[in-house]
């Protein structure tokens, strides 16, 4: 079942919360031995009075080990370095997520700091991609799309600052959403996150889960810096609306990394299925330049990178160094000691101006379809923060596969990621759909068209709940 059937058979007395948490924390014990997406079971996981009366009571959620999100649950960001820390209060977040009333049965894995392609970390190792045993997840919400796409979980927490929702949805075959830059808080302790680059969502198994999730969280709340336009209706209307729209396609590399031929294949199929559905669809590019992005998130991301390690070393009684963080981290907090506020201040001017160029796209389209990954999953070991890389080589590296993400994150527009289909390797492809800014609707509508039209419900990874025996 995906979350609104799980809940509803709640609702209507035919499960009872209990037996629905043991049978997640059944589906962990049956399958994280050899996923290990799961790395925190919570003991009060039974506790039926702490749940909010939302839409998805009692459906199982896994919180991702990243944010100081909910009170009183280790967040140890993947690191040996913050290995014990604990969050001191709710954040809105956290608070939004409970109304909704999910039940937090435990965290999953994520990569140092998440800020790689995996979810493979020197504190608790590597998960595996459901579809292929040591093979990666993409980062950082690996740890969630392997739980979801493997049956542990219907639904779990992800975030994305530059593609860390829908690269791990793209490479375990689940749906993955970034939503509007201010859709959903990041108060009260931040304005923005990532400086607006980074959304907090979810990942979930269908295109209902994911509206009704989006309905639940996109609720402004008090000191927002801003609010956002909303629809004329709930996110979930537009699962059956059917507006006709004007829809951009590209299969074209953004760097020297080809698109496999299979996923470029993939992305052709579902705008011919949007054709056909009575959309106007033609082939077209918006003004992208990749390198120059890199370059600004470089000077963006890391600006104050050491400061906050050193922050969290203090919080956890540690000192960043070679024991309690990997190669690739040091490296990035030895660049962020090196960083001068002027290349800070220049890289948040050009987003200015990469924001203009790709929203000027928008302008004659109400939509652009592209791969959500060039690649299909890579091997574990290849991506990660214990590689011996310099940072702007390391994002170069990274790139190769997630090409075509991170613009939706410096521009803050939203974009969805959906398995669409299947490589003759046995890996999921997901197929990328962004829109304007605050037009998450134009998102959902297009997203429940293709699950009806290129169906992905009933696939099932080698590593399933349902596939693995007990041990």
């Amino acid at each position: 079942m995906d979350g609104v059937a799980l809940a509803e058979a709640i609702a209507r007395r035919e499960l009872a919360i209990a037996e629905v948490t043991e049978a997640a924390l059944t589906a962990i014990a049956r399958v994280n031995p050899v996923l290990n997406a799961v790395i925190e079971q919570y003991d009060d996981a039974f506790d039926e009075t702490k749940l909010g009366h939302g839409p998805f009571r009692g459906v199982p959620y896994l919180v991702k080990d990243v944010g100081f999100h909910f009170k009183g649950r280790k967040i140890e960001y993947g690191s040996r370095l913050c290995e014990g820390l604990r969050s001191d209060s709710d954040d809105f977040f956290a608070k939004l997520v409970c109304r909704s009333g999910v039940n937090l049965i435990g965290r999953s894995n994520t990569p140092e700091f998440s800020m790689a392609l995996c979810a493979d970390n020197l504190l608790y190792g590597a998960t595996s991609n459901p579809w292929r045993r040591g093979f990666s997840t993409s980062g950082s919400s690996g740890g969630a799309a392997a739980a979801v796409a493997a049956g542990l979980v219907p639904i779990a927490h992800a975030s994305d600052m530059g593609g860390s929702t829908r690269g791990p949805a793209a490479w375990c075959g689940t749906v993955g959403l970034q939503p509007s830059r201010g859709r959903v808080s990041t108060g009260p302790d931040e304005d923005e996150h990532g400086n607006g680059m980074a959304q907090a969502f979810a990942v979930t198994r269908s295109m209902r889960d994911t509206a009704r999730m989006l309905d639940c969280l996109a609720v402004p709340q008090p000191g927002d810096p801003f609010v956002i336009a909303r629809p004329a209706e709930p996110f979930t209307h537009y699962l059956n609306s059917r507006r006709r729209l004007r829809i951009g396609w590209s299969t074209a590399p953004l760097m020297a990394a080809p698109v496999d031929p299979e996923v470029a294949k993939a992305v052709k199929a579902a705008a011919q299925a949007l054709s056909d559905a009575g959309h106007h669809v033609e082939e077209a590019v918006p003004q992208i330049d990749l390198p120059a992005i890199d370059e600004a998130c470089l000077n963006i991301w890391y600006f104050g990178f050491d400061a906050w390690l050193d922050k969290l070393g203090r919080l956890a009684g540690r000192k960043v160094g070679p024991q309690t963080v990997g190669k690739a981290t040091l490296k990035f907090y030895e660049f962020a000691k090196r960083q001068v506020p002027d290349d800070h201040h220049r890289a948040l001017r050009a987003l200015n101006g990469f924001r203009r160029a790709f929203g000027a796209f928008f302008t004659d389209y109400d939509a652009w379809l592209s791969p959500t990954c060039a690649q299909v999953a890579q091997e574990n070991g290849r991506y990660g923060m214990d590689i011996d890389v310099p940072p702007e080589g390391f994002l170069i590296h990274e790139q190769r596969p997630c090409q075509f993400m991170i613009i939706y994150n410096v521009v803050g527009q939203p974009a969805i990621s959906l398995p669409l289909a299947i490589h003759s390797n046995g890996l999921p492809i997901g197929v990328q759909v962004g829109a304007r800014h605050a037009e998450e609707n134009v998102l959902i509508e297009l997203g429940s068209l293709l699950e009806e039209a290129m169906p992905w419900a009933q696939r099932r990874p080698p590593l399933h709940v349902t596939h693995v025996s007990a041990a």
